[in-house]
């Protein structure tokens, strides 16, 4: 039986106060932090906590706002995330510089196996990953064909008015104008789920290019540029006229950028939204190890590119405060955050799957039972 996933609403517009949330935060209060674990009232911590995480920039607005949010629960916990993409961010975790990472793709074994104090990957929400694009008169509504969007990123597509997409846009008068495309210019878990994507359907993509968080992007001067995080391709494509970026779909959504629908597996062109997202994400059943690639999911009304995204915890902490803070911190994300995700363009993970996480990270410390609402 496939599991259920819930539907959510994305508000065209959001306040996005918490971008601007110093990363380091929390407000420490006075006086006992007081709450429900399990069916008892109880005292989490007696002393000021910070921990330190860095990573993936996809699910960083998630992230930054669960932690304003969890300080106002638990006032002696504070957590400071770091944007730093996942390459970077497995780099630190790996190097045991931050107490937990986050990557949008999932830690290979070979990754895992140099880590003494063991590993625990727990998918905390999902999201797509999208094509934005900057287009006069073109505001929303473009399609594009599976070969018409490899073939721009092969740069074998380099103008607007090309046949293979106009074909597919007669309503439109596209424009004969230069494509320039918008690339992470970092290590990042979107590029490496999005060049899995790629890969998965095209031949000369995996030829020519390949996959992983870090690509060799054709090198036409002018036409490719890069952007640092999610943060860097949305400014990108935002000011320069006929750009064309991938990003996860929350940037895209609060920055109001147009997105194209994708032709799917079906040959529908799918819009990305949360019920074709949804619908993706419902196709796939999670394995044991928790690591689930969406590549080129099946689906009439599925969109193509949606990817879960991992916290990586120790299984193991020397400070047995800082290994229940780990719990306080993922029980607070697989609730309440949850309830958070899709006012910032995520998909909220269904109960089964949070019941999943959270049997695997209540390994971490024994003073603590993590809670699934």
């Amino acid at each position: 039986m496939k599991p259920q996933v819930y539907k959510a609403r994305f508000p065209k517009q959001l306040g996005l106060v918490l971008f601007s949330t110093l990363l380091a935060v929390g407000v420490t209060a006075c006086g006992g932090d007081t709450t429900t674990n399990g069916s008892e009232e109880q005292n989490v911590f007696s002393e000021n906590i910070r921990m330190t995480g860095a990573g993936a920039s996809f699910p960083a607005p998630l992230y930054q706002n669960w932690f304003v949010e969890m300080n106002q629960k638990h006032p002696q916990l504070e957590v400071n995330y770091q944007s730093v993409g996942s390459g970077a961010g497995v780099e630190q975790f790996s190097s045991e510089t931050v107490d937990f990472g986050a990557s949008d793709v999932a830690m290979t074994d070979e990754e895992i196996t140099k880590i003494d104090r063991g590993v625990i990957l727990l998918p905390m929400t999902a999201g797509s990953i999208v094509l934005t694009y900057n287009l006069p008169n073109v505001e929303s509504g473009l399609k594009l064909t599976r070969d018409a969007y490899v073939n721009i990123l092969l740069g074998k597509i380099t103008n607007w008015s090309d046949p293979a997409i106009a074909q597919a846009n007669p309503e439109f008068e596209l424009p004969n104008r230069k494509i320039t495309v918008v690339h992470r210019s970092d290590g990042s878990g979107t590029t490496g789920v999005f060049t899995k994507h790629l890969s998965a359907i095209s031949e000369e993509w995996t030829k020519e290019i390949g996959e992983g968080k870090s690509v060799q992007w054709p090198t036409t001067q002018g036409t490719f540029v890069g952007g640092k995080g999610n943060e860097g391709v949305t400014a990108q494509v935002q000011q320069t006229t006929g750009a064309i970026g991938y990003v996860e779909y929350g940037y895209a959504v609060n920055n109001n950028l147009a997105m194209a629908s994708l032709e799917n597996a079906s040959g529908n062109f799918i819009e990305p939204n949360e019920q074709t997202a949804s619908a993706t994400l419902a196709a796939v059943e999670l394995p044991e190890n928790l690591r689930a690639f969406i590549t080129d999911p099946e689906g009439n009304q599925s969109y193509p590119v949606v990817t879960y995204t991992w916290m990586l915890a120790f299984e193991q902490y020397d400070d047995p405060t800082l290994a229940k803070a780990m719990e306080v911190m993922i029980e607070f994300g697989l609730n309440e955050g949850q309830e958070i995700a899709p006012q910032l363009g995520y998909i909220p993970l269904p109960k089964n799957v949070r019941e999943r996480v959270a049997e695997a990270a209540d390994k971490i410390s024994p003073d603590y039972t993590i809670t699934v609402r």
